[in-house]
């Protein structure tokens, strides 16, 4: 029996490329050998496209080498999208003109440019099956005031925020001041709109502070988006499927100092043992269930497919649960709160990938009984 030949696209034009790279490393590591034939697709900083050979160099050895027999007997080419009577698709084109198709692309891909439906519509393009959310999903999910409006609609609790444009900032930034000082008050955070990893994000206490971090986030989006601060426990739930998901058991990030309350990425990736993920989250059965419902409601209201991780806020003061955002490319690093929950739920993460391929599968068969043609 043939393996599916699965394309693992990472890296990225993206302030989390680093991250990209960890994620799709766990990855390649995981995934079954004996079912899947794993081609590396790595995409540089500047958007450049590499072959298997030169994308597995950019991988730590762990992954490499669990790759490298498969690999090694392609020759060093390039990546193409090609279209003909014949093939449709992404694919590997070696030296001599010979291509090697794509049975499925997994892009482990994390904000910009691969987390916001661009390359998802490219896929889309291409004929491919993919694994992860369609473009729609993709899109609204990765913009967090747009994300935040359909919540919304779908009568799901949020905190307050004020939103912005860049543009708005340089025209204003006085006005800006007063609405985020109004509505919100001190301290608050301030975040790209358009990015995760908490890249970007900065904590303000006072005015002076609130301008470097709009100034900081307007670095990275043209869209900047300032939330309340709370006293709250970070509550995450993984949610996995297609038209009918299911929910994992919830994670929760403990802190162990205090005076580092918010998670900002060097916390989260650098492994300074200040923060650990703790599966299932130190909440009640009732609170779990509902953690667990409304993770699927958040799911839904973007139309979401494949997999996505939904972040809560449990505030300490009134014990209310809030929907922070949802990601439709989690992190999938040894690290990241994605496979820890679904681990702590009963399923390795070789099962979850196998999951992912398979709604990656159907989701694309479904779609092709939609007509195109009059």
């Amino acid at each position: 029996m043939s393996k599916t030949k699965i394309g693992v696209v990472f890296g990225g034009r993206s302030g989390e490329h680093e991250i990209s790279i960890r994620s799709a490393s766990t990855v390649i590591e995981q995934i079954s050998k004996e079912k899947y034939e794993v081609i590396p697709i790595a995409i540089t900083r500047e958007g450049e496209w590499k072959d298997p050979i030169a994308s597995m160099a950019m991988l730590p050895t762990g992954a490499a080498d669990s790759i490298r027999d498969s690999v090694s007997k392609y020759q060093e080419g390039r990546v193409a999208i090609l279209g003909d009577t014949s093939f449709s698709g992404l694919t590997y084109v070696g030296e001599e003109g010979a291509s090697i198709g794509l049975d499925v692309v997994f892009p482990v891909l994390h904000g910009t440019f691969g987390e916001d439906g661009t390359i998802q519509g490219l896929l889309e393009m291409s004929g491919l099956p993919y694994v992860g959310c369609g473009v729609l999903a993709s899109s609204t999910g990765m913009d967090k005031v747009t994300m935040k409006t359909l919540f919304r609609d779908s009568d799901l609790p949020l905190c307050d925020y004020v939103w912005f444009l860049r543009s708005e900032w340089e025209a204003n930034n006085n006005l800006v001041v007063s609405q985020v000082e109004t509505k919100l008050g001190y301290p608050c955070f301030i975040k790209p709109a358009n990015l995760g990893s908490s890249v970007g994000v900065t904590k303000a206490i006072d005015s002076t502070s609130l301008r470097a971090g709009i100034d900081l986030a307007a670095e990275y989006d043209r869209k900047i988006i300032v939330e309340e601060n709370l006293d709250m426990r970070e509550i995450e739930c993984a949610v996995m499927g297609n038209e009918e998901p299911s929910a994992s058991l919830p994670g929760e990030y403990i802190v162990h100092d205090d005076s580092k309350k918010f998670l900002d990425y060097k916390e989260k990736y650098s492994g300074t043992g200040n923060n650990e993920f703790v599966v299932p989250a130190l909440v009640s059965k009732e609170l779990t269930g509902k953690i667990q419902k409304m993770s699927v409601e958040a799911y839904k209201a973007v139309d979401g497919s494949g997999f996505a991780r939904v972040d809560f806020f449990l505030r300490n003061d009134t014990g209310a649960l809030i929907l922070n955002e949802i990601n439709t490319i989690p992190g999938l690093t040894n690290a990241s709160g994605f496979p820890k929950m679904w681990a702590g739920s009963g399923l390795e993460f070789s099962e979850v990938l196998d999951c992912l391929v398979e709604y990656a599968l159907a989701r694309h068969k479904d779609k092709q009984r939609n007509k195109t043609i009059m």
